[in-house]
């Protein structure tokens, strides 16, 4: 059995509730976990944090917070170059106010059950997608978003944290009117789409938007994105967005759906990106799966 030492990274603003590094560390001597915990600040502490263990031998790292935590550790991994070489290990604990990448593997959130996991992890060689536009370059683990759906999750940034997971759907709904339609043009391996959408979905993972089930038939080791372009006229969100949460609105006849490992989408440069509930910016962009690139304690 290969022990693991923890690099564990606590992102203090995840959540309703702030969590210090006196209840990690209690926690993890209860457990007599071997590890390392570090508070980080700002997103460059993390980063930077993330790169020193990293290139200091460890390959095991612990996301303590929410989506954001887990895709900022994960593209400080990949920006050292050493997962091309080394497998690297992720755990998320997760303590934030979506969580929703956890989901896809029915974990319990919180500091207790999270570190449960890595006493004798379950190792899950899971996918990751690459994105490329003109603001630069992002990897990803659960999905990425543009349109009006990566443009809720940039207004949900602003919403209060006591909303919790509400904060998603809120930011949809206060979006929507305003939000423009536009011809875009995709192509998803072999598969092309040209015509008006409000929103295309590239998806990893199944579950976001605060535990929307939004690809159900979506698998992390498949070596495929879940694509899906949602073309269904405005006044039709109140019936397809029910559907959306339960995850039955597969067949409603303003989504299209596209698998496969390249996609390209051009349109407009004022329609918004972000990955992992993480805002990026605008413009066309493309995208690429890494099969197997990290292995994710499920």
């Amino acid at each position: 059995m290969t022990s693991h030492t923890w690099s564990i990274i606590i992102n203090p603003h995840a959540g309703r509730k702030a969590l210090s590094r006196d209840d990690v560390e209690s926690a993890v001597l209860k457990r007599g976990l071997d590890a390392t915990i570090s508070v980080t600040a700002s997103l460059e502490e993390l980063r930077t944090t993330v790169s020193e263990h990293a290139r200091s031998g460890s390959r095991s790292f612990v996301a303590v917070g929410g989506d954001g935590t887990a895709h900022h550790i994960l593209n400080a991994i990949m920006a050292t170059g050493l997962a091309e070489t080394d497998r690297f290990v992720l755990a998320i604990v997760a303590t934030g106010s979506g969580s929703d990448f956890v989901r896809t593997f029915g974990h319990r959130p919180g500091l207790e059950s999270g570190l449960e996991r890595i006493i004798v992890p379950d190792l899950y060689p899971i996918d990751i997608g690459h994105l490329e536009a003109g603001f630069g370059s992002r990897f990803f683990l659960n999905a990425a978003n543009t349109g009006v759906a990566a443009a809720a999750a940039l207004r949900a940034e602003h919403l209060p944290k006591a909303m919790g997971p509400r904060r998603y759907t809120a930011g949809f709904w206060l979006e929507l009117p305003r939000f423009p339609v536009r011809s875009i043009s995709l192509a998803c391996d072999r598969h092309r789409f040209e015509g008006e959408a409000i929103s295309i979905v590239v998806a990893n993972g199944q579950f976001f938007g605060g535990g929307m089930n939004v690809a159900p038939r979506a698998t992390l080791v498949d070596g495929l994105f879940d694509v899906q372009v949602f073309r269904a006229p405005k006044r039709q969100a109140f019936t397809v967005m029910p559907r959306i949460i339960r995850g039955n609105h597969l067949t409603h006849t303003g989504v299209r759906r596209y698998t496969g490992g390249a996609i390209s989408i051009a349109h407009s440069d004022d329609w918004p990106v972000e990955a992992d509930g993480e805002y990026l910016g605008r413009g066309s962009v493309s995208m690429k799966i890494l099969p197997a690139a990290i292995d994710f304690v499920a």
